[in-house]
């Protein structure tokens, strides 16, 4: 009798914590909300966001103007990449091997700026929300061939590709990871000969557009070959 009357104490305090414990835990619960964004009536082109977002940079840009000399080349910029569209490899030494990058290459090349140490303004990067910088930029651990070879180098899009006399030159290259054009357009440490003369202008593609005949500069080269 006292082993039956125990068995049922048992019961009741398991039927009882189980039935506080599920009222406790559906009195917790919130219905699902996901906040939208508020609707405006300026449509962003998305694959120009970037250039929005950096347009505070813009001004400073034009007040640097073509007075400024300096910088890069467009050699130099290209001889940073294993073919046209790659990601430039990371020319200096790398302070933390096991870092992929975030803050410790935000920090200079998010907004630019002089490095003293380098005698030299830190390029833009064009994509600053992407923080595994080191999945795409790799460290230049070699500055020759690993083996001697008779390639050339790889075709380079034209400079001034405009359809006709006065026209806008046409955008030779891929947007996507280049959505902010001033990064490599505009400022002190863009390339000498395609730097803009009018980086307050951020609606870009108002009069560039993209060349959609496949990368041709590529193309013809591959045909020929």
């Amino acid at each position: 009798m006292k082993r039956i009357f125990l068995i049922g104490i048992f019961a009741l305090l398991t039927l009882t914590v189980v039935l506080i414990w599920s009222k406790s835990y559906y009195a917790e619960q919130e219905e699902a909300y996901v906040e939208l964004p508020a609707e405006t009536e300026i449509h962003l082109i998305p694959s120009e966001m970037g250039v929005f977002e950096r347009a505070s940079f813009a001004n400073d840009y034009e007040a640097i103007g073509n007075d400024f000399k300096g910088g890069r080349s467009l050699d130099t910029y290209y001889e940073n990449r294993a073919f046209h569209g790659a990601p430039p490899s990371i020319p200096h030494p790398i302070t933390d091997e096991l870092s992929m990058g975030d803050k410790s290459c935000l920090k200079c090349h998010e907004n630019g700026g002089f490095v003293a140490k380098f005698n030299s303004y830190t390029p833009v990067v064009p994509h600053p929300e992407k923080v595994n910088c080191r999945q795409c930029h790799v460290a230049q651990n070699t500055t020759s061939l690993f083996k001697e070879t008779s390639a050339g180098g790889f075709p380079k899009p034209s400079i001034g590709n405009a359809e006709f006399i006065g026209s806008p030159p046409i955008i030779p290259h891929q947007i996507q990871l280049h959505e902010n054009c001033l990064a490599c357009h505009a400022g002190p440490s863009a390339p000498k000969e395609i730097r803009v003369t009018h980086p307050e202008r951020t609606n870009c593609r108002q009069c560039h557009v993209v060349n959609n005949k496949g990368m041709t500069d590529i193309g013809v080269f591959i045909r020929k070959k």
